[in-house]
């Protein structure tokens, strides 16, 4: 019997699902064709618009559903911030002055270990006015030196200022560790010299003085002057608290000598004096009058008005200044050595290397003081100042 070996080839036939979709794909392919270039274009940008769109309305969908909110957590240091708080809760409890006192305090503590941090803390404190303000900053500063290298040793500083401190003993002096201050009379003092506030900057102003070193003469002139006739004055300054006026051998509230005035008057307009102040302040004595004698006289004894007694005093300030300046010696910065000259006189000003401060004896209370150590009182005492300020700039530029 013969074999026969026979190749059966099997032909894939497709179904009738599948010729449809083919016939439909080929269908959809010739109607694309037979669409125009420009009808082509906007599908394309019409699927691109859905495209973008369905992924925008999707990514909105996600975001309100909190799909990307961070749960976030309790900081570790919570609990260290939440004492901050107990500063500003001190306000009631504790005086303005002793919290700001303590934060100044532990900030030069705080400096010897970080000064960038203190500089910057000093200079916010500035435009605060929280009491409480720099212990706060400092509180929140040292929570980053928790364990830190200088933690330990900024702590025992701290607690050593604390205990030097604690240590005294002493019952502290309600009264001004300046003792001419403490005298009755002052408080009376204080309220006259407030009543010539404006005069004092407008003679300030023409003479390019600060204005705190004008009122530092007339204080020493004025408290050497109660002291001298404590019972006279006693009746004016205390119920009236009213300038003492001279119009003897010493003439206004500042006690300026008539051949001192006219020397001022020389030097202002003299450019060849050593005194000279410049051209801007030449006619600021100008007189109305032929008779400069009378007129000086009436200036400097006006009771009711004494602009022109601050003027003098700030010329002979502002031309002793440039004198000393000139010669080589800068005594811009010694307002002890310019009080100590103006009372005086030109005459006792020779400029040196080694200035002394002094002047006329004024006792007070059985102490006996110097006219220039009254005013430099004065001047660094902080009374007044917020009124008659410290300045950066003493004089105006020449």
């Amino acid at each position: 019997m013969e074999e026969t070996n026979s190749s059966v080839e099997t032909v894939y036939t497709p179904s009738l699902q599948e010729t449809k979709k083919n016939r439909k794909k080929r269908s959809l392919w010739k109607s694309w064709k037979r669409l125009k270039g420009r009808t082509k274009f906007y599908l394309i940008v019409l699927h691109l618009f859905a495209l973008v769109g369905a992924g925008i309305l999707g990514a909105w969908a996600f975001y309100e559903l909190g799909f990307t909110n961070n749960k976030g957590g309790t900081d570790k240091n919570n609990r260290y911030l939440s004492e901050n708080q107990k500063y500003a809760s001190q306000a009631d409890t504790i005086n303005s002055q002793e919290k700001t006192l303590k934060g100044y305090r532990d900030l030069s503590v705080l400096r010897a270990f970080y000064p960038q941090n203190a500089d910057l803390i000093f200079n916010a404190a500035q435009f605060s006015d929280r009491p409480t303000a720099v212990q706060e900053m400092i509180y929140a500063a040292n929570m980053y030196m928790q364990g830190d290298d200088h933690a330990a040793a900024y702590q025992k500083m701290l607690s050593d200022v604390d205990n030097v401190l604690k240590s005294n003993k002493m019952r502290p002096f309600e009264g001004n560790v300046i003792p001419w201050m403490n005298d009755s009379a002052w408080p009376a003092l204080k309220a006259a010299i407030l009543k010539d506030t404006a005069v004092i900057y407008e003679a300030a102003r023409l003479t390019g003085v600060e204005p705190r070193l004008i009122v530092g003469c007339l204080v020493g002139e004025q408290v050497r002057l109660f002291n001298s006739k404590r019972e006279m004055f006693k009746r004016y300054l205390g119920p009236m608290k009213v300038l003492s006026v001279q119009s003897q051998f010493s003439l206004g509230v500042n006690g300026i000598k008539d051949f001192t005035a006219m020397q001022v008057e020389r030097n202002l307009t003299d450019d060849t004096s050593i005194f000279y102040m410049g051209k801007k302040y030449e006619h600021i004595l100008d007189f109305q009058t032929a008779d400069h004698q009378t007129e000086r006289f009436n200036r400097l004894t006006n009771y009711h008005n004494h602009l022109y007694s601050y003027i003098y005093t700030g010329c002979i300030l502002h031309q002793t200044m440039l004198q000393w300046k000139r010669s080589g010696y800068d005594i811009t910065n010694r307002p002890d050595i310019l009080f100590t000259l103006f009372n005086l006189g030109f005459q006792a000003s020779k400029p040196g290397p080694d200035p002394k401060c002094g002047g006329s004896h004024i006792t007070v209370h059985d102490e006996v003081y110097t006219f220039g150590v009254i005013c430099n009182d004065f001047y660094y005492s902080g009374e007044l100042a917020e009124y008659f300020p410290l300045k950066a700039q003493r004089f105006a530029n020449e």
